[in-house]
């Protein structure tokens, strides 16, 4: 990923206990809606990355995120946002660098991993590999053959990424995903419906530094769904 500004200050978080998972939504998720010019995208949260969850959730809520570009698109790679200079960057402004203040310790899950549709952090070339506190991607991939999975795997030795599971690899193989970049950012949500856009946000022209040619914005919204009824929604 492209080295973000580097940041000057480490934040805490301060996070509500109605944002923190086990609290009073025990029996609910929060439900991500992200919507663009090319249709909706549905997102859960992982539980198991708990600082993320609870900052994407507080940045939702805040609604930090309407409005801002997704300025960085790599067809068969990923689909980044969240740089708060975006919101009102003029055409052909190099963006990228912006950011909240504030990073979030890296939290890497073995079960979590790039495949089409995670959502993960964007960062800077920091040793601990933090995440930074706003800026975020949604991996499109491809899918992978037996050659090119080979050449991911040399790739992910070279990075000190962490090696795929042969139930992950087949995941590569058949839906597709992004394997080395395993291990080296943090993976914090999942596309549960809406693929489709971020294939079609990926494929559009783009300029200097993989921007956009045409400006796509997002809305970020989110509410609290039993978990229940998001099973039978989305066959979880």
């Amino acid at each position: 990923m492209k080295k973000l500004l580097l940041l000057l200050f480490l934040l805490p978080l301060f996070t509500s206990a109605q944002n923190r998972p086990g609290g009073p939504h025990k029996k609910k998720d929060f439900l991500v809606t992200i919507t663009t010019d090319f249709g909706l995208m549905k997102l859960l949260l992982n539980d198991q990355t708990p600082k993320h969850k609870e900052n994407f959730i507080k940045l939702v809520n805040e609604k930090f995120y309407d409005g801002i570009l997704f300025h960085r698109i790599i067809q068969e790679f990923m689909v980044q946002g969240g740089d708060p200079n975006s919101r009102k960057a003029e055409p052909g402004q190099p963006l990228g660098g912006g950011d909240v203040g504030y990073r979030i310790p890296a939290e890497f899950v073995p079960t979590l991993f790039h495949k089409k549709g995670a959502l993960a952090a964007a960062r800077n070339n920091n040793p601990e590999k933090a995440s930074s506190g706003c800026q975020f991607y949604l991996v499109q991939g491809r899918v992978w053959d037996e050659a090119g999975m080979q050449q991911q795997l040399a790739r992910i030795q070279g990075m000190n990424g962490r090696l795929p599971t042969p139930e992950q690899k087949q995941v590569y193989q058949t839906l597709g995903g992004s394997p080395h970049l395993d291990g080296n950012y943090t993976v914090f949500g999942q596309v549960v419906d809406g693929l489709a856009v971020v294939d079609s946000i990926a494929k559009q022209p783009r300029a200097a530094q993989d921007r956009p040619v045409q400006d796509i914005r997002m809305t970020v919204s989110g509410e609290w769904v039993k978990k229940k009824k998001l099973a039978k929604l989305y066959k979880l």
